[in-house]
Formats: structure tokens, sequence, C-alpha cells
């Protein structure tokens, strides 16, 4: 069964109903570790060696957060300086998570359509998150296509519960392996092998 480490980001937590529901989602799950950055790390002083304890004990790995000016806040990219150190996660011998899956789920307010070369974006949302393939490739790990909540400000609740449950689906079929995971590689968004909207 593997054991998933969700590391969330949300400098404005108390605000976002979108990512609430997600997390709610979670309750109960077994082998789910939910571990709130901004939480933990208020100040941004982020302590490596605990970061680092938690990746080597979990298999796949998703960063969970709204979607920031194309990239992730402010403290995610803080704990990638501080966590991901050469001779550890890369590097000749920085093989600590080697195998290991990693993942983004993200919230955005824009709507699929947005993120394509004729839409406001400019190009497909998948082209912006190249910065997260390439440090999973780096560390020798296995990236996943994201979870995309599109249209976040917009959705009412019946269509924000379709989402938190599609989430608990795909959590569930990565312990159970109902959902394979080199297969998932194959998608475009994980919303399509759980029943996520994509708006």
């Amino acid at each position: 069964m593997a054991k998933i480490l969700i590391l969330f980001a949300h400098p404005a937590f108390e605000r976002s109903r979108i990512h609430a529901a997600l997390l709610k989602a979670t309750a109960g799950l077994q082998d789910v570790t939910v571990h709130d950055l901004y939480e933990a790390y208020p100040d941004f002083d982020v302590v490596p060696k605990i970061e680092q304890k938690l990746l080597t004990e979990h298999d796949v790995i998703i960063f969970q957060h709204p979607f920031y000016w194309y990239s992730g806040p402010a403290l995610l990219k803080q704990w990638l300086d501080l966590v991901l150190l050469h001779g550890w996660a890369y590097g000749h011998e920085g093989v600590a998570l080697k195998g290991k899956y990693l993942m983004n789920v993200i919230s955005t307010g824009g709507k699929e359509m947005s993120y394509s070369p004729e839409g406001h974006h400019g190009y497909p949302l998948k082209q912006f998150m190249l910065p997260f393939l390439q440090t999973a490739t780096l560390c020798h790990m296995h990236y996943l296509p994201p979870f995309v909540v599109h249209d976040a400000n917009e959705l009412n609740a019946a269509q924000l519960d379709k989402y938190a449950e599609a989430y608990a689906k795909l959590l569930k079929g990565f312990q159970s392996g109902n959902i394979a995971l080199p297969e998932a590689q194959r998608q475009h968004y994980m919303n399509a092998l759980v029943g996520a909207p994509t708006h």
C-alpha cells in the first residue's frame, strides 16, 4: 500500500473553500499524511532534516497549493531550495528519493480553455508545470500529471463536492493499486481517472 505525503502550502488557507474541501476529503484516510507548511513554518524557517525524514517515509509526494503566478506559493519555493539538497535528493550520490512519485494538486481561477494557445494565458497549464516535472526528473522521481481544480472562484457547492470526492478517490486508488502509477503518467490531468471535471 502506497504511503502518501501531502505537502500543503496556502498562505491564506482561512479564506480557501477549495482547499478546505479537498483536505477535508483526506481526513481518516489510512497512510495519508497532511503536512501544512505555512502552519509548520510561519517564519519560513524550514528544517531540512525533518522534511527529508518525511519524504523518505512516503511513496507518493503531493504538492497541494493554489496556482500563484504560474507556480506555487513562496514557502513552497523556500522548501524546495532548502530540502532538496545536492548529494541527498540529486547529484551523483543524491538518490534518497529515487523511484518515488511526485505530483501537484492545484486550484486556479482560470478555466481550462484559458490555458491554451488561444486562451488568456497563451499556453496549456501543463507547460507551466515544467519546473516541477524537471525537479522530479533531477531527483530521480516519477512525475504524475496534476489534479486541477479550474475556475475555482465560480464553483458551487455541488461542484466542489465532486472535486473533493474525486480527490479522495484518487488517493484511495493510489493506495489500493487500482490506479496504476506508471499508466497514470500518460494522462493529461489526473482528473480523468477519477471522474473530476476540468471546466
